[in-house]
């Protein structure tokens, strides 16, 4: 999918979103669209501290930011729904990556209907990861970083299996919400195929046309559960019509010991014209890098690789790192290393994480970054 083109489809969110270890979940369930409850509400209050770049805890390099989502569905009778969510950033700092004042916005806004086993949602709302890997919502201190305007129709018939159909005609967030392809009859189509009927296993294959732009790709994955092993092998093939293809493939495995789990990631890429990092939204694993600061969407050929360790400390929390590395055929090889702890108190998940980045794109050719953050579910 088309760098530039597809970039209006997909809201460009932080470099560090995607490929987090075990970021602080939803407060919304991110699952496919079905009947909202007789009536479900859900909140929280979240807060950021974060400074990055060559020089960190310097004004011009840090920001303060504090967070408020409110949600709610509520099922109406005869199979109709609606849900609705709000969501505010308050800056107290105006200092970094541009953030001032405030904005408020409402994220969520849709219809629901459900038949038998097949449910409809209209309007404004959150795409899951699982089900939809170009185009997702990921959240940052429990906001939606892009919503999605469109229909999807999710059918769950077929034994074991999820079928998904959706129609994007916009996507954005705050205020800004863009046509797809920048064309208010163009859209984006998708086609997905979710099979659990292997045990342990999880089977996926989605498919996407840009219409108005000759964009498309698909998407297949596999993840299984081997005794202590988690394995995982995935492939992706994005092209624009007049312009070279690109391919993708990358696989993992993950294991643990006690309190120890550990887990290895290699992808490579043959990187045409059609780029696989959609503004930080992508879901192909070798994108896992981009959460150290580096970038796949360069041309040529790519090996990514990357091991994650993580250490639960019994009532206290768990303790991770990580390193990655992506070497390009040409110009230079990128270097990324993390560690950080999270840990619960009370109903508030708190994280606090050092990054060091080595990319020749940032001045110095070097990047730190300290994020201090905790959330507040009600």
């Amino acid at each position: 999918m088309k760098k530039g083109l597809l970039l209006s489809v997909v809201a460009t969110g932080f470099i560090f979103a995607g490929g987090d270890i075990a970021p602080v979940a939803p407060v919304q369930p991110q699952v496919a669209p079905v009947a909202p409850a007789a009536c479900d509400f859900w909140g929280q209050i979240g807060v950021r501290y974060e400074t990055k770049g060559d020089k960190v805890f310097k004004k011009e390099t840090s920001y303060l930011g504090t967070t408020v989502v409110l949600g709610v569905e509520k099922e109406l009778g005869y199979g109709f729904g609606i849900g609705a969510e709000l969501a505010g950033t308050k800056y107290v700092s105006d200092v970094g990556e541009a953030k001032t004042g405030e904005d408020a916005e409402i994220s969520q806004l849709y219809v629901t209907y459900k038949t038998g086993n097949t449910a409809f949602r209209l309007g404004r709302q959150a795409l899951p990861k699982s089900l939809s890997p170009w185009a997702w919502s990921d959240r940052t201190v429990g906001r939606l970083d892009t919503s999605f305007e469109g229909l999807v129709v999710v059918n769950t018939d077929l034994a074991d299996t999820t079928l998904v159909g959706a129609w994007i005609a916009k996507a954005g967030s705050g205020t800004t919400f863009n046509y797809v392809n920048g064309q208010n009859n163009a859209g984006l189509l998708m086609l997905t195929a979710q099979y659990k009927g292997i045990a342990n296993t999880t089977l996926t294959g989605s498919a996407y046309y840009v219409t108005k732009a000759e964009m498309s790709s698909v998407w297949a994955s596999a993840k299984t559960k081997a005794g202590n092993f988690d394995l995982g092998l995935q492939g992706v093939y994005a092209k624009t019509s007049g312009s070279k293809g690109t391919f993708g493939v990358a696989g993992y495995a993950g294991t643990n010991y006690g309190a120890l789990d550990a887990k290895l990631t290699l992808a490579y890429l043959n990187n045409g014209a059609t780029s696989l990092n959609l503004g930080g939204t992508s879901a192909f694993w070798g994108d896992s890098f981009a959460a150290f600061g580096g970038d796949i969407s360069a041309a040529g050929k790519q090996k990514i690789a990357r091991v994650d360790l993580g250490y639960k400390i019994a009532g206290y929390g768990k303790v991770y790192a990580g390193v990655a590395m992506d070497k390009p055929d040409t110009g230079e090889t990128q270097t990324g290393a993390r560690v950080g702890y999270k840990f619960n108190v009370s109903k508030v998940a708190a994280k606090v994480e050092y990054r060091y980045i080595k990319n020749p794109g940032f001045a110095d050719g070097k990047q730190h970054r300290v994020r201090v953050e905790g959330v507040y579910k009600f």
